[in-house]
């Protein structure tokens, strides 16, 4: 990375040890760290440093992580990776249901957190236009529509509001309809070959998926579990060129 501008990796951590952690790991793999201890400081470096990535721990001394997040989300889509302690699927829905991206729970190793930054910046670069998806057109069954030109996801054409993270797993679906794609099909599509084999998180996702796609998220009617196996979208596409 040394020819290259460093991608700028913002650092959210009120512990001194765990941050110091962090900065040093996410140093020497080659990014530029800047870092932040209190979340009005975080939101003001936000603002004027422009971050490529950021991690973010919940517990922080003068606002809960959540609300960082919600804010962060009303004006950027920049990658939020949160770290914390906090292991509850619910705490986890709430992380990511405010709009982060991946949820990391301490203790983690430094491989896994630096795989998971590598693929929250891929992951940016296609949201941000990167041509990674490889179908032309618009996935359509019934008023749901997945637009793989310009990245959205419409029902009954009103734009419905994915985290990135949420959109590449509809989007992932939608290039197979009807199939049932397996939990670990899709955790390493999205998080690469050193995804945890843990299904919880993706259970959070789909959660969240269903209740801004679903009319009624307990008997879907897009998106369907198939127990014990996967998940798999309802099998009636229409592509076009347009």
């Amino acid at each position: 990375m040394s020819n290259k501008v460093r991608q700028k990796i913002l650092i959210i951590e009120d512990d001194p040890g765990i941050l110091n952690y962090l900065k040093t790991t996410v140093d020497a793999a080659g990014y530029e760290t800047i870092t932040a201890t209190d979340g009005n400081l975080a939101l003001n470096m936000i603002a004027s440093h422009c971050p490529d990535c950021i991690l973010l721990d919940l517990g922080l001394s003068d606002m809960d992580g959540s609300d960082i997040i919600t804010s962060v989300r009303k004006w950027t889509l920049i990658p939020i990776i949160v770290i914390s302690a906090r292991n509850s699927e619910e705490d986890k829905a709430i992380a990511l249901d405010s709009g982060a991206d991946d949820y990391i729970t301490k203790p983690f190793g430094s491989i896994e957190l630096l795989a998971r930054i590598r693929t929250a910046l891929r992951h940016s670069l296609t949201a941000s236009g990167n041509k990674e998806i490889g179908i032309d057109g618009c996935y359509r069954v019934g008023e749901l529509e997945i637009d793989y030109k310009k990245l959205r996801v419409r029902v009954r054409g009103e734009d419905v509001r994915l985290t990135p993270n949420e959109f590449r797993i509809v989007a992932l679906l939608g290039k197979h309809p009807g199939r049932v794609l397996t939990y670990k099909y899709i955790l390493r599509e999205l998080w690469g070959p050193s995804a945890p084999m843990d299904n919880k998180i993706l259970r959070v996702h789909m959660a969240s998926i269903r209740r801004k796609i679903e009319d009624d998220p307990t008997n879907p009617k897009y998106i369907f579990t198939e127990v014990g196996v996967g998940y798999r979208i309802a099998e009636n596409i229409q592509e076009t060129d347009d």
